[in-house]
């Protein structure tokens, strides 16, 4: 159910390796969170500015993290932190390159709906598999 979106300067591209972290994120999120069901990750990379610069050369990752309501305050705190963690373990920016960490835990709006829909890809009437499973295609 946790829906993640990463946005993170496009010449970050290949200073990580995207599956690699997205795996991590999936177990990390599902497991800390007490969530189930499908993970839904959109990964991002975008034209960053940090500070003044002008270049768009500043090196920017933000995680956004959402879930059902009903998480206390401190546990989302705590997810955040440890997806920080996680992050500034797989990024390997070029020498001298600072680059701007941040995650936030979000509630979804109480009129969040899964349409239907969310089955693609298992077929009518069976239910899409959870993240890291064997038929979700990533582990």
């Amino acid at each position: 159910m946790p829906h993640l979106t990463i946005d993170y300067s496009v010449h970050l591209g290949s200073a990580f390796d995207h599956a690699a972290l997205i795996r991590e994120l999936h177990s990390l999120v599902l497991e800390e969170s007490g969530s189930v069901g499908v993970c839904k990750t959109f990964m991002r990379p975008a034209e960053t500015y940090v500070g003044d610069s002008e270049t768009g050369t500043g090196a920017f990752m933000h995680v956004e993290i959402g879930l059902k309501p009903g998480r206390a305050e401190a546990l989302k705190a705590l997810l955040a932190e440890r997806v920080l963690a996680v992050v500034g373990r797989h990024l390997r920016p070029g020498p001298a390159q600072d680059v701007v960490l941040s995650a936030e835990v979000r509630e979804l709006a109480g009129s969040y709906r899964l349409a239907g829909d969310a089955e693609v890809g298992a077929g009518a009437g069976q239910a899409m598999p959870a993240c890291g499973s064997p038929l979700s295609g990533r582990r």
